[in-house]
């Protein structure tokens, strides 16, 4: 009988039509003559009746078997016959055209097309315990399958929550498990987290704040609202905190698809089951989890397409379209909880009714992508942004990224924010009038600071000057200060003279023991320009406090 076990899709009963690919069906020429956009019915159990009234023994999902010997000989008792089969929910009526039939009467057929009931004939014998044997056999497996499915589901977010998963980890867990988009949104409709599932997250969250202010909300986990989601409440105590939403399979463009199974329930209920308890036992709250994400999405251009991109920006309130984005980063201090600045800044601007994202890019530094109108002057909005963060994080560095036409061009302005960064020491004084540091600012002395680490640049330090640096070291003298004011006077030895207190007579003699130590001629221009360069870059390697504060 092995031959007739033909599994049905995993986690559900079989449905009419699986049961009828069965071979020991099959085998009868089975033909669905009535109800055909029906039969994806499932199959709980199969009933044999020669019963005028078999209705009253059945309980709703049966496929029912009959030679149809007792089938009434009226039209009118064909109806009622038909009518309490139907309304008691019988998945099919399968009757055999061998003894008293050789084909369906009319009357059967014009019944079940009323009421939208199966009717499948067969043209040839067919055991009906035989059937009744492997249907039953493979429903019972399916249960158990489905059961052992559960199992699985309950034990997956079981072991999630005692791993302490945030709530991306949960719905891309749920995505997983059912096959299906799942999206956490919170009490304003802003769609927070989006897992696709066979799909993109254009397609799931395009035009997301009106289609689900337009689907109900529910007391428990149920299909709601004109698309179909199934959705379940994130809540506690009776505080509901947001819900979490499970598409069905096809875009939102078509009719739904085919329904939700009791094991997506499950799924849905212990998915909202684990973010309650992840809100309970990680204190960053959603929205700034959701900011961090797609930033970072955005400077490591992780998403998948450039319309992923704007559906989730715009899913979280920002304009992706008609708009100019720039990138702001703010270096904190040492001694600043990252975490509550980040929390304080995104409500400093949010009150202003800035449209902003803000999130950590990393533990000490803050990220914010600031959306505007394309005729809004720039510089004056990131000006009010740059004193919001300072008056909200004291000492930070601030610094701008030129702005970007459209979101696939935010990376490149994150990009250059970070190149300021890196050519930004801390501490560092603002350039007058501005709250901001920018491109423009980095000269000599910030780009030898960014390229810092670079060997290159340590080696060149070190020809240049090493033997000058030993010298002082070794004997307690300073005549590295000297030839930097020899340098800064632009090779004026009786400048550099008055400017440090020294005599003209002590300062010649302190440059040609310089020259002597270097193998260097003062008096050639080239050369002064790459020593000069190279005291540049030791007070890079040693982070000294740039003179003045200024770069230009």
């Amino acid at each position: 009988m092995s031959e007739n076990r033909q599994p049905g899709p995993a986690g559900r009963s079989p449905s009419v039509a699986d049961v009828l690919a069965l071979p020991v069906l099959a085998g009868g020429d089975p033909r669905v003559v009535a109800g055909e956009e029906h039969v994806d019915r499932p199959v709980r159990w199969v009933h044999i009746t020669e019963l005028t009234d078999p209705a009253s023994f059945l309980k709703g999902g049966e496929l029912v078997l009959t030679t149809g010997m007792p089938l009434p000989e009226d039209a009118a008792g064909v109806r009622r016959y038909v009518d309490e089969l139907a309304a008691v929910g019988a998945a099919a009526l399968v009757i055999e055209l061998v003894r008293r039939y050789h084909r369906p009467p009319d009357a059967l057929v014009r019944a079940c097309r009323a009421r939208g009931l199966p009717l499948v004939t067969l043209a040839r014998d067919v055991n009906f315990l035989e059937v009744t044997q492997v249907v039953h056999t493979l429903i019972l497996g399916h249960q158990a399958e489905a059961m052992r499915r559960t199992q699985g589901v309950h034990e997956a977010f079981t072991a999630l929550t005692l791993r302490g998963a945030g709530p991306e980890d949960v719905l891309r867990a749920a995505a997983g498990m059912s096959g299906r988009t799942v999206v956490l949104e919170n009490l304003v409709h802003r769609a927070l987290v989006c897992e696709p599932s066979g799909g993109t997250a254009r397609a799931a969250l395009t035009d997301w704040e009106r289609r689900s202010r337009t689907t109900p909300a529910t007391d428990r986990a149920e299909v709601t609202g004109p698309e179909g989601w199934l959705t379940a409440s994130v809540e506690y105590q009776g505080e509901r905190w947001g819900r979490v939403v499970m598409l069905p399979v096809v875009p939102p463009a078509v009719p739904p698809g085919p329904g939700f199974g009791p094991e997506d329930v499950t799924v849905l209920e212990r998915t909202a089951m684990a973010l309650t308890i992840a809100r309970l036992t990680r204190p960053t709250p959603w929205e700034r989890t959701a900011h961090r994400n797609v930033l970072r999405d955005l400077v490591e251009q992780r998403h998948r397409s450039p319309g992923d991109a704007r559906a989730r920006v715009a899913a979280l309130g920002l304009p992706a379209d008609d708009a100019r984005f720039v990138a702001v980063l703010a270096d904190l201090p040492a001694q600043e909880d990252a975490g509550a600045a980040e929390v304080r800044l995104a409500e400093e601007l949010g009150a202003t009714g800035t449209q902003v994202l803000v999130g950590l890019l990393s533990p000490a530094r803050l990220g914010v992508l600031l959306a505007l109108r394309p005729s809004r002057p720039w510089r004056q909005a990131v000006e009010r942004l740059g004193r919001t963060v300072l008056d909200t994080a004291p000492g930070a560095t601030v610094c701008v990224g030129s702005p970007a036409r459209d979101l696939a061009d935010v990376a490149r302005s994150f990009r250059e924010a970070v190149r300021v960064a890196e050519a930004t020491e801390p501490g560092l004084p603002l350039p007058s009038g501005r709250s901001f540091h920018e491109r423009a600012d980095i000269g000599l002395r910030r780009l030898l600071f960014a390229l810092r680490d670079d060997l290159r640049v340590q080696d060149y330090a070190e020809r240049q000057l090493g033997p000058l640096l030993d010298h002082d070291a070794r004997h307690g003298t300073d005549l590295v200060t000297t030839l930097r004011g020899y340098l800064d006077a632009a090779g004026n030895k009786t400048v550099a003279a008055r400017s440090s207190g020294l005599s003209r007579e002590t300062v010649y003699q302190r440059l040609r023991t310089i020259e002597r130590l270097l193998g260097r001629d003062l008096e050639s221009g080239e050369q002064r320009t790459e020593l000069h360069v190279a005291l540049h870059a030791v007070d890079a390697l040693r982070a000294r406090p740039h003179p003045g504060g200024r770069d230009r």
